[in-house]
């Protein structure tokens, strides 16, 4: 007497269950590459529960997402069977090495100062503007006081509207706090949390963990920032003081890299 498989034996795999959906929407592994961005050697892999080659489970988590709701399936279950099959998420990043990073990248608030003596400057043309304008009014006093005016007025009245002239100074600064000569790239993680990963010109790690919503973080380097987002829908990004209007989707990874020009996905 022989015993059948159990239904949870009869179920389709990760990869089984993806190709069947994929098929019955008539669609082919080139038109799910193309709407997902997955290249097609990985989504032909995925197809075949091999997930080697989506470069992580971080990445496999996000590919299979993507495959999913290219399919018009559910990809929560799809995922919650990949963790139990590959030893759950991974556990967040621990917060003391990440703040000691922070704390040895402390070349990023040099600009400060620079930032400072531009609005200084600023400032200074401005009085000098102002003082050689205000010359130019007491130049004509003498005539007013001829005819009987009051000498002290002609003088306290530019003081009182003139120092207006001096506000253009904070937004100078502003635009001095991103410096021409480095690529400035800010991360904040406004519609949710995300796994980032920042690296220089030289591949040297900037950062690798996760930012939880609210969070931001913010990368520096003299030639060229690489990211990576685990989930870009969840993040806003910000190049040299601009923000990146790209529409990423929830759950979409995507790899970027900005330079010191204006901003370009990468």
């Amino acid at each position: 007497m022989s015993i059948g498989n159990s239904p949870e034996d009869d179920r389709p795999s990760i990869g089984r269950a993806l190709q069947q959906a994929r098929i019955a929407a008539g669609l082919t592994v080139e038109e799910v590459s193309s709407s997902t961005r997955v290249r097609i050697p990985i989504v032909h892999a995925i197809e075949e529960d091999d997930f080697s080659r989506s470069g992580g489970d971080v990445y496999a988590r996000g590919h299979i997402r993507m495959f999913a709701r290219a399919v018009r399936l559910d990809p929560d279950p799809l995922i919650a069977e990949f963790d139990a099959e590959h030893g759950g998420r991974p556990a967040p990043t621990p917060a003391a090495p990440l703040f000691e990073a922070e704390r040895i990248r402390s070349e990023p608030r040099r600009p400060n100062w620079t930032a400072a003596m531009v609005a200084a400057i600023v400032a200074v043309v401005g009085f000098v503007g102002f003082t050689l304008f205000n010359g130019e009014d007491e130049g004509s006093g003498p005539a007013q006081v001829a005819e009987g005016s009051t000498p002290d007025k002609p003088t306290s009245q530019p003081a009182t509207t003139k120092p207006a002239d001096l506000k253009p100074a904070p937004s100078e600064s502003v635009i001095a706090a991103a410096p021409r000569d480095k690529v400035t790239v800010r991360l904040s993680a406004t519609e949710g949390k995300s796994w980032i990963s920042a690296k220089d010109h030289n591949g040297r790690l900037l950062f690798d963990g996760l930012l939880n919503q609210g969070d931001s973080k913010t990368f520096q380097d003299k030639e060229r920032v690489d990211l990576v987002l685990g989930d870009a829908g969840a993040i806003d990004l910000f190049v040299n003081g601009k923000k990146v209007d790209d529409e990423f989707e929830s759950g979409q990874v995507e790899r970027l890299s900005y330079t010191k020009g204006d901003p370009e996905v990468g």
